[in-house]
């Protein structure tokens, strides 16, 4: 059995608990495929499951996110073959690692002329702009979206998508410096929350009106006055909680506030049916070879440096993508 270095956590807490160890790579079985892996993404799922937010059975390896050569596959898998090129954002995780054995459904052909690295920033962070524009909600051309922490690396991607579609998209993000490189990527409109009131702003851009849906990641911080952002019949999409979960409310408000609705989903739901996963990553990858979207890989650490990309990540410090270089 062959051995690769692998970054696990054996109990819950800050980037110190990660430890990079050598850890046994098991042959594919049934289903399953085994990767050389180039390059792996990081994403705040990552942060919640290290500090046990999204508790993981102990002790767990971590990473969602990947890209790599197919070394073999094990019975039943069809769609792969060793010496092709792959990525995926798949469950269990795994990712922070050299090489690794996993289920194969969610694992697709990565095109010849996208990256590696491009590959490994892409998949969770694009599949979830894919779902969150495609498949919670219908949203047309024309229509209007809130879209907070606008210059992260679901961000980026989403004010490319915005604008590839003819979606007006209203980026929240926390500096200029932020602003700017979410209207460089697409966003109509830009609002720095630590000096603008974001839904005063809201309001002011569409004339009292809100907004059609917003897409919020960020959490308890935002929660109630995204809310206050929408039109009637409006939607709010939380797909994250970076500032943390948002408390218990009265499902009364929405009545209230002009029978609006709110989901929480998951990309793991969207992407558990094989078929569904390959369509939505072809679209994707279709978005990418277009050049309507382009990933933003702003920063690159080592395997062995796990930790301080963590850091980084939860300081806010980044902007794009972050990947994990093998």
């Amino acid at each position: 059995m062959t051995k690769a270095r692998t970054v696990i956590i054996e109990a819950f807490g800050g980037p110190e608990q990660m430890k990079l160890i050598d850890r046994d790579v098991a042959a594919p079985g049934k289903g399953e495929v085994t990767i050389a892996q180039k390059a792996c993404g990081l994403n705040f799922i990552d942060v919640y499951q290290r500090t046990g937010v999204y508790p993981l059975n102990l002790p767990s390896p971590l990473g969602m996110e990947a890209s790599g050569v197919v070394e073999s596959v094990g019975d039943g898998v069809t769609h792969l073959k060793p010496g092709m090129r792959v990525a995926y954002a798949s469950m269990p995780p795994g990712a922070y690692s050299e090489t690794r054995t996993m289920p194969a459904a969610q694992v697709c052909p990565l095109p010849d002329a996208i990256s590696f690295e491009a590959g490994a920033a892409m998949m969770l962070k694009g599949l979830t702009v894919q779902y969150l524009f495609r498949r919670t909600t219908p949203i047309a051309k024309g229509d209007t979206v809130l879209f907070h922490a606008a210059a992260g690396g679901v961000g980026l991607i989403a004010c490319q998508w915005a604008r590839s579609e003819g979606i007006t998209l209203i980026g929240t993000a926390g500096s200029d410096e932020k602003c700017q490189l979410a209207l460089e990527n697409g966003a109509n409109h830009v609002i720095n929350y630590r000096t603008e009131d974001f839904e005063a702003r809201v309001k002011d851009l569409t004339g009292g009106k809100g907004v059609d849906v917003v897409m919020d990641s960020v959490g308890a911080d935002t929660f109630d006055r995204s809310l206050n952002c929408l039109k009637p019949l409006g939607m709010m999409i939380c797909f994250g909680a970076a500032s943390g979960p948002v408390p218990p409310f009265d499902i009364l408000k929405l009545a209230a506030k002009g029978s609006l609705k709110v989901t929480r989903p998951t990309i793991f739901t969207h992407i558990a049916d094989h078929a569904t996963c390959q369509t939505m990553a072809r679209e994707l990858f279709e978005k990418i070879t277009s050049g309507a979207v382009r990933p933003h890989i702003d920063q690159r650490f080592p395997l062995d440096q796990v930790a301080d990309a963590h850091r980084a990540l939860e300081a806010r410090k980044t902007t794009g993508s972050t990947i994990l270089t093998i």
